[in-house]
């Protein structure tokens, strides 16, 4: 595809248009590879859910960069420290070792919320929301463990635009993040994700097409934000859906949103059935 190529987002356009019709909202942002970039509600905020974890396990990078951690590094399990919600780590029982990379598979590829709690506490809260400053993240935060459902009352709430976190997603893949190698684990991590309904739900599995993300869905939120490469170009997307009646249809409406952007772009051919 052209560099030059201004991309036709109307389509995308036309299916946010028609969800929201519903009563629901959607916050936008995608980069083709060309650099254009769709917004919509781009710097709105949204609850971040489990889309937090991405700036997580950037910082965590950061201190292995520096030598403070090593994906080597050890945890045990411990029954107080175990979150409600999604993940394995709730069920399992206490004495349990992991490695620091086992942890940041689970918090990434399932989005473990016992393993997220862990490695908030080792990457500090403080750190994270100051390397999400550093990345550009002007309007998202880090302001409280997983708990499995928004703040409530005095809480703080972990808050997330589509702007955002299309900057970190782009930092990562433009290995600005962390070091080239922390930025490459990364992505390899982000490609573990488990949850195929939402950006990759219309993307065909051929040789050559990879794609990683980071979900999020608490009540009445469903988010997803990641990117799809093939070896000629990079799609970067983050979307973001709350107050629709059902996590399904949230689901259906970023796998929409993302087929669309994948043929406005033309960086690959989507499938039409899910």
């Amino acid at each position: 595809m052209s560099e030059e190529r201004q991309v036709n987002w109307s389509a995308v356009e036309k299916i946010i248009f028609r969800a929201e019709a519903s009563g629901g909202v959607i916050g936008a942002t995608i980069v083709a590879p060309s650099g254009d970039t769709f917004e919509y509600n781009g710097a709105r905020r949204f609850r971040a859910a489990s889309t937090v974890k991405i700036p997580i396990m950037i910082e965590l990078f950061r201190q292995i960069d520096r030598g403070e951690r090593s994906l080597d590094d050890t945890y045990t399990l411990r029954d107080n420290e175990k979150a409600p919600g999604s993940g394995v780590m709730l069920h399992l029982h206490d004495g349990m070792v992991f490695t620091l990379h086992d942890l940041i598979y689970l918090m990434i590829s399932i989005s473990d919320n016992t393993a997220t709690n862990v490695l908030i506490d080792m990457a500090g809260m403080e750190n994270v929301n100051r390397t999400m400053r550093s990345l550009g993240m002007t309007h998202s935060t880090l302001g409280r463990k997983m708990l499995n459902r928004p703040a409530q009352g005095a809480e703080h709430e972990n808050w997330a635009t589509a702007d955002d976190y299309v900057t970190a997603v782009q930092a990562i893949l433009d290995r600005q993040a962390a070091s080239e190698s922390s930025c490459q684990k990364m992505i390899w991590f982000l490609e573990q994700q488990q949850n195929r309904r939402r950006i990759s739900r219309y993307l065909p599995e051929e040789q050559g097409i990879r794609w990683g993300t980071k979900t999020g869905s608490i009540r009445g939120v469903t988010n997803d934000v990641g990117f799809i490469m093939t070896p000629e170009a990079t799609l970067v997307l983050a979307i973001f859906c709350e107050s629709f009646p059902d996590q399904h249809i949230g689901e259906e409406i970023i796998g929409d949103i993302s087929r669309a952007a994948m043929v406005a772009t033309g960086i690959v051919q989507p499938l039409y059935t899910s």
